[in-house]
């Protein structure tokens, strides 16, 4: 049985969510500000998103504005938010729609583009041009999983799922208003069918949700156990010259980070390294001060970063081969989030620690 949408998009209206990028009832959606805030909404939090969101517009307050400008402005504009690839496929997409003219309106059309998968072109096509489709997010998941108590655990009944969520919008009224039909659903589950201690009482779907009635809705979905996050290990050396400039190096375009301005350091392996051995991947022969450690979670394994810092002896500039990088204002540099810990790790005393 598909629950009933009318109910669903009552509620909405009354307690729909007030985000930057939402158009307000009547207006007509932005497809530029939809797909900004959903490449951003990837794997993070709407908390973390919205800053970041806001910055953009002003900077790029069009898609062909964020089209024209260097890589490396945008890359240093999204440092901090993490997953840099979509930074690098932002700018390539922006560059590919200013192209079209515009954002395609189908699914099939928005999946050609870069950095567009399977839900971000649903919830483009639905949010911004009305296309009746239904857009699975973990929201979106949540929700199905529990309406239809679905106890197979994830991720292998990832695609049952939406393959079941995909009818949710079955009824005319979702037809006639996808757009709003498929934030609904979002704010369903971000603030009614959350993950833990869903309010179940307050629910729109309550009378239609088996999970609810069998009293296991706040289990589900089911989760497969977690496998043990890897651990790796490496150095990194924060070296000023003498106006506070940083050494600093761009990663590869590709792969992890790719991109992104780093100290240079040694690779990140999963042994620790030696303190003899990480030294003898300086980009300068000096007396190194050991900081301490600094630690980042990414999504497959836990890193450990040895941080070193010196200040450059005037005048020795020439000394250090380029392949380690030039010095700039770390203020004006593309960081990830670790190497933001870096800086701040090497400007404490390993006593504050």
């Amino acid at each position: 049985m598909t629950p009933d949408a009318s109910a669903l998009l009552r509620w909405y209206d009354t307690h729909r969510r007030i985000l930057p990028w939402r158009s307000l009832p009547g207006q007509r959606p932005d497809p530029y500000a939809v797909w900004l805030s959903e490449i951003m909404l990837q794997q993070t939090t709407v908390k973390a998103v919205i800053d970041y969101y806001n910055r953009f517009l002003t900077h790029y307050p069009t898609v062909q504005g964020l089209a024209n400008a260097p890589l490396e402005d945008v890359l240093h504009l999204w440092a901090g938010l993490g997953y840099y690839a979509r930074a690098r496929n932002l700018h390539a997409c922006a560059r590919r729609a200013s192209e079209l003219g515009g954002f395609p309106e189908t699914v099939d059309a928005l999946l050609t583009l870069p950095g567009i998968g399977a839900y971000t072109a649903r919830a483009i096509a639905a949010i911004a041009f009305g296309q009746p489709v239904v857009p699975v997010d973990g929201n979106v998941e949540r929700v199905t999983a529990r309406l239809y108590a679905m106890e197979d655990p994830l991720p292998a009944s990832r695609s049952r799922i939406a393959q079941q969520a995909a009818h949710l919008n079955a009824d005319a009224e979702a037809q006639a208003r996808p757009s709003d039909f498929a934030q609904a659903l979002f704010d369903l589950g971000a603030t009614i069918c959350t993950p833990r201690a869903p309010s179940c009482l307050t629910c729109p779907w309550r009378t239609s949700c088996i999970g609810q009635s069998r009293g296991i809705a706040a289990s589900l979905p089911v989760k497969a156990p977690k496998q043990a996050r890897p651990v790796r290990y490496g150095a990194h050396f924060v070296l000023r010259d003498g106006k506070g400039n940083v050494l600093l190096r761009q990663r590869p375009p590709k792969g992890l980070l790719g991109g992104m301005d780093e100290c240079p350091g040694t690779e990140w392996r999963s042994t620790r390294w030696a303190e003899e051995d990480a030294l003898s991947h300086a980009p300068f022969l000096t007396q190194w001060q050991d900081r301490g450690t600094v630690t980042h979670v990414f999504t497959h394994f836990t890193l450990h970063l040895t941080v070193y810092e010196a200040t450059l002896p005037a005048g020795h500039n020439a000394g250090i081969n380029q392949s380690f990088g030039t010095f700039r204002p770390a203020e004006r540099a593309a960081l990830s989030g670790v190497m933001k810990k870096c800086l701040l790790r090497a400007d404490q005393d390993v006593e504050t620690t």
